[in-house]
């Protein structure tokens, strides 16, 4: 198995290391407020991980030349912010913005990463 492809590992290190940010991004705020928020963000992290990996292994499959460059990481970037924003909204989130600024960030920079390797790989068969 190879460890860079493994959606296992992908999604289970989106949801500690995402979770426990959003723990700390509401830390000033009472229980269960910071845990609540930490489950959320670990959810939303690995179902967005599994989907972005998924959505830009496609995406970089179907479009041609550099639109398979540049446009995973954009949409990437638009449907995490959506969805982060909307989900923490309706759970409650006390700090949504502390909570999804790195997780967003993190999220569009793996897609980033993900599609230029993927995309040089493309490239070399």
């Amino acid at each position: 198995m190879n460890v860079a492809r493994s959606s296992v590992l992908h999604v289970a290190a989106a949801f500690l290391a995402m979770g426990g940010w959003a723990v700390l991004a509401n830390r000033a705020h009472p229980m269960p407020g910071p845990l609540v928020a930490g489950l959320v963000q670990g959810a939303l992290s690995a179902a967005i991980t599994l989907g972005l990996k998924r959505g830009v292994e496609a995406l970089v499959r179907r479009l041609p030349g550099r639109f398979a460059l540049f446009v995973p990481p954009v949409a990437a970037w638009a449907a995490s912010a959506a969805l982060l924003i909307a989900v923490h909204r309706l759970a409650g989130t006390p700090e949504v913005l502390a909570t999804i600024l790195v997780p967003n960030g993190v999220a569009t920079v793996y897609a980033l990463l993900y599609t230029v390797a993927l995309w040089k790989s493309a490239r070399l068969r």
